[in-house]
């Protein structure tokens, strides 16, 4: 006859568990211990508050082909619910574009707003697994920055996810990832980024 279990073993099994959940994401870790005190002496910050962190990564899909077909739509919001594991939200159309068949408020693609412990996930599974799965990959450019500390990234196919099973897909979509971040100029977002290890195209030498 099995052992029945006593309520403080159920407890220590619920504690235990949760302690697994709550594991701290690598990159997390990385910016405490490593980029917070290498950006200070990089900029002679004089505070840690005046070190730039990110705020949040928002990844947006556009699918202008919804217009005709909703199914499409929905094809790629769970695929974009996959890739970031978070509820998304549709994007509307904001003014009637008849030569695309395209009403005002019609929904034509999806957006995830990532924050805290979920977008250090996804940034750490974008370079380290996702972005290296692209052809030929040699780097992402450096001129996507928006002058205010934000930087935007365009990917093509959603497959390089290893979320995605290619064989399953029936249509490719693109997205923008856009990083925002709290620095005051892009120089200061890009060394961030770049301390997390986002992986840009090596500087030419002149």
């Amino acid at each position: 006859m099995a052992k029945k279990e006593t309520k403080t073993e159920k407890v220590q099994d619920k504690n235990e568990s949760m302690a697994i959940e709550k594991i701290t994401p690598r990159l997390t870790g990385k910016y405490k211990k490593d980029i917070v005190p290498k950006l200070m002496e990089q900029f002679s910050y004089k505070s840690i508050m005046q070190v730039p962190k990110l705020e949040k990564i928002v990844v947006n899909m556009g699918v202008g082909a919804a217009a005709s077909d909703s199914k499409i739509l929905d094809e790629a919001i769970k695929d974009l619910e996959t890739i970031t594991g978070q509820k998304a939200s549709p994007r509307q159309a904001k003014k009637a574009i008849s030569n695309f068949k395209l009403r005002e408020g019609m929904k034509i693609g999806a957006k995830v707003t990532l924050r805290k412990e979920k977008m250090y996930e996804f940034l750490d599974r974008l370079i380290t697994i996702a972005l290296p799965r692209v052809r030929d990959f040699r780097g992402i450019p450096d001129k996507a920055f928006d002058g205010r500390g934000n930087y935007t990234l365009g990917i093509k196919e959603q497959i390089i996810f290893p979320e995605i099973n290619p064989e399953k897909v029936t249509k490719v979509f693109g997205m923008d990832i856009t990083f925002v971040t709290t620095a005051k100029n892009d120089q200061e977002a890009y060394e961030l980024l770049l301390a997390f290890g986002v992986p840009f195209r090596k500087k030419e030498v002149k």
